[in-house]
């Protein structure tokens, strides 16, 4: 069964930067695209970014492009989100989860994935 872990959340101040690391267990990497995904409180869920399987086609959310960078290790089965410049509403728990069809991501629908992660918190504050 595939399953989805996140690390690397933390405290931060505004400006600063963190990698959040998807680790992929008992798949290969790349046989999925991994998408990455926040909620706020009493927010819903909202697509960050996400990377396709062959990790040759990348999509972002308008509120992160040029500030969070997503890539993948396969040969470590983990996909990373190095994020920079952070702000203070970028304050969420970061899920990551798998495009349940296809290998490219078209869109950041969250009903298009499934077997999410427990998430990771990321708290921008001075």
């Amino acid at each position: 069964q595939l399953q989805l872990v996140e690390s690397g959340g933390g405290l931060v101040q505004p400006g600063g930067s963190l990698r959040l690391s998807c680790a992929i267990t008992s798949f290969s990497s790349d046989d999925f695209a991994i998408g990455w995904f926040r909620q706020a409180p009493g927010k819903e869920r909202e697509g960050v970014s996400c990377i396709s399987s062959s990790a040759l086609s990348t999509l972002y959310a308008d509120s992160v492009k040029g500030r969070f960078t997503i890539s993948k290790d396969n040969a470590k089965n983990t996909v990373y989100l190095q994020m920079n410049s952070l702000k203070v509403e970028d304050t969420a728990n970061y899920y990551c989860a798998a495009l349940l069809v296809g290998y490219v991501c078209y869109e950041l629908d969250d009903s298009n994935f499934g077997s999410w992660g427990q998430g990771t918190q990321v708290t921008v504050s001075s």
